[in-house]
């Protein structure tokens, strides 16, 4: 079954429930500072996980004590739906567990 694009009320709905989430250039995108470089590259792992479970990836970059995802979905011609929320759910509830914030 195909992918299909949520519209804009419903994108800036889940938004709500996704602190510190938003949309930018029509992708889900979320930064997250963490205490060391380590502490970044072991949630990048547990992220790639995610999305491994999932078969949904992200944009995933790795700073120095900085993990950025930026998620939309190639099948529904780049546009954002519920997996890239889906996903976007399951790092935020991985992210504390990392010291992330």
């Amino acid at each position: 079954m195909p992918a299909v694009p949520l519209s804009q009320q419903e994108i800036e709905e889940r938004l709500t429930e996704l602190p510190g989430w938003s949309l930018d250039e029509g992708r889900l995108t979320r930064s997250y500072r963490l205490s060391s470089h380590f502490a970044a590259t072991a949630m990048v792992v547990h992220v790639a996980q995610v999305q491994e479970e999932l078969d949904h990836h992200s944009d995933l970059t790795l700073g120095y004590d900085t993990v950025s995802l930026a998620v939309h979905t190639h099948s529904a011609g780049g546009a954002v739906t519920e997996k890239d929320v889906q996903l976007a759910r399951r790092v935020e509830g991985l992210a504390a567990g990392h010291g992330a914030h």
